[in-house]
C-alpha cells in the first residue's frame, strides 16, 4: 500500500549552500547598486575617487553584455538578454540542486545570482548598472558586484572541473 501523501523532498547540503550563496550574491548587489543610485550622490559626481589611481566609483550604464559587447539598446534587444541570462540561470539552477560538492554549488549559486542581480538591473532601468573602476589597475573596465560574482562563479566552476579528486 502507497502512503497517502508523497515524501516530501528536501534540498541537499551542497545544493542549500548554492541556494544561499545566490541569494547573498542577489543581495549584496542589489544593496551595492541601491546605495550607488540613490545614497552616494555618484549620478551626479560622476565618479568618486577613493584610491587613486587604482579604484574609483564611476557610474556608467551598461546596456550590452561583458564590457559593453552587443549593445541592447531596444527594448527586443534587452528582453532577449534577459531572457537568455535567465535561461541560463535556470540551467545552473538545475545543475547546481544535482550538485555533489559544495564547491560545485557555490560556483553555481554565485553566478545564479550575479544573472539575476543583472537581469533586474535590465528590466528595472534598461542597462546594467556598474561603477566599480579599476582602470588603473591596467584594465579599462566598470563592473559591479553581480558581475564580479559571476567571473569568481565561473573561475571557482573550472577549477573544480579542473582539479576535482574525482574522475568521471
Amino acid at each position: 500500500m502507497k502512503p497517502m501523501f508523497a515524501r516530501r523532498r528536501t534540498f541537499s547540503a551542497p545544493a542549500l549552500i548554492g541556494l544561499l550563496t545566490a541569494v547573498a550574491v542577489l543581495a549584496g548587489d542589489q544593496a551595492s547598486k541601491a546605495w550607488i543610485l540613490y545614497v552616494s550622490g555618484l549620478q551626479e559626481a560622476g565618479q568618486i575617487e577613493v584610491l587613486p589611481p587604482w579604484f574609483n566609483l564611476t557610474m556608467v550604464w551598461n546596456r550590452g553584455i561583458s564590457f559593453g559587447l552587443f549593445a541592447a539598446d531596444s527594448l527586443w534587444q534587452r528582453l532577449i538578454l534577459v531572457a537568455v541570462s535567465l535561461a541560463v540561470a535556470s540551467f545552473l539552477a538545475v545543475w547546481m540542486m544535482r550538485a555533489e560538492r559544495g564547491v560545485q554549488a557555490a560556483a553555481f549559486g554565485l553566478i545564479i545570482g550575479g544573472a539575476i542581480g543583472n537581469v533586474i538591473d535590465r528590466l528595472a532601468y534598461g542597462a546594467v548598472a556598474d561603477f566599480l573602476d579599476f582602470s588603473g589597475l591596467y584594465f579599462p573596465f566598470v563592473f559591479n558586484v553581480a558581475d564580479a560574482a559571476i567571473s569568481i562563479g565561473v573561475a571557482v566552476m573550472l577549477a573544480d572541473l579542473l582539479f576535482n579528486d574525482r574522475r568521471r
